[in-house]
């Protein structure tokens, strides 16, 4: 009986060991972060490759250019960014040639990649010209949150999409996430139909936010995904409700589009760089009392997913740091 106590009594100092080992690790690395947000690395450059000439690069505090920004994070994705961008660019030019106040850039953000991500997105800046297709090269890898903070912090648009490399959803279904965020714009702010119409209105000043969703995919099983995504998916929900409360059910979707003033606000708070960004970015559109619209969009999996089991620990650590970093007001946000 006195070596099972003695056992016992060994295992619970352990834990307490280990646990006050991680609760010190991740106080450490919230503090260390504090400042992740104040963007010290290297100023964004657009470079003309058919002049070999900079581009003046834009800054989200600056007035908006253009009417849509798509800004697509790229981390050795040489084989399936090509289809991916095909397939937008095409939709772009229908939209508009059809309608000719219809602009739009597209943002290519190279996390560092080691494969020819660089030179497949250079050459749709040769072919679409820098004003429509833009690439910025991170050097090393940061993660895809960092890539999507970076692009949208440069982008020029009054409405501003991220979305995934791999064309898991279709382009053509931002249509929804930009008609809510007229519809909610006009019931949130009291714009009528002639508000709508006056020349003085411009939906970049609004903060919003619409978030793609594929929570309707596991109640119609209209896709199949392999079972540690779905494993993957109801246990991290469960910590995201305890981190960062109700309300969105999918917050991984890679489709969420936000008008310029609510991207501000956003984009230059945010301070997580891989896996747990969405998430902050929740959090902090309830901090900033930012309207959130979940939409479902069409969804399929696509061969080459770089979330596997190994992304739990890290997703894990993310919220944690996320959590102390806020609670404790070591992260302070900015408006």
């Amino acid at each position: 009986m006195g070596l099972l106590w003695t056992i016992a009594e060994v295992l619970v100092a352990l834990i307490l060991i280990i646990a006050s080992f991680l609760l010190t690790a991740i106080v450490s690395e919230a503090y260390r972060r504090r400042h992740n947000n104040t963007h010290v690395d290297a100023q964004a450059i657009f470079e003309d490759p058919n002049s070999l000439k900079q581009v003046p690069c834009p800054h989200i505090h600056d007035p908006a250019e253009k009417y849509l920004s798509l800004v697509i994070p790229a981390f050795n994705e040489e084989y399936r960014l090509p289809g991916a961008l095909d397939e937008t660019i095409n939709y772009l030019q229908q939209r508009a040639a059809k309608d000719k106040s219809f602009t739009y850039e597209v943002v290519i953000v190279d996390d560092g990649s080691a494969d020819a991500t660089k030179r497949v997105a250079f050459d749709f800046v040769k072919k679409y010209t820098v004003d429509n297709v833009r690439i910025i090269l991170l050097g090393r890898n940061h993660g895809k949150g960092e890539a999507i903070r970076k692009g949208m912090l440069h982008s020029r648009g009054e409405l501003l999409l991220m979305l995934d490399a791999d064309g898991a959803t279709k382009v053509a279904d931002l249509e929804k996430l930009e008609n809510q965020i007229h519809a909610v714009a006009k019931k949130e702010f009291c714009l009528g139909e002639s508000a709508a119409s006056d020349s003085s209105f411009r939906i970049s000043d609004m903060p919003l936010a619409a978030f793609g969703s594929r929570a309707h995919l596991e109640e119609k099983a209209l896709a199949t995904r392999k079972w540690y995504r779905n494993f993957l998916m109801k246990g991290f929900h469960l910590v995201v409700l305890l981190t960062a409360g109700s309300g969105i059910r999918d917050t991984q979707c890679g489709f969420k589009m936000f008008t310029r003033a609510a991207a501000r606000k956003l984009f230059t708070n945010i301070r997580l760089k891989r896996w747990c960004f969405d998430v902050e970015l929740i959090f902090l559109c309830k901090w900033f009392g930012i309207p959130m619209i979940e939409i479902s969009v069409n969804w399929s999996e696509i061969p080459g997913s770089k979330v596997n089991l190994l992304s739990i620990p890290n997703m894990l650590w993310e919220l944690a740091l996320m959590s102390v970093g806020y609670r404790t007001r070591m992260w302070k946000i900015s408006n």
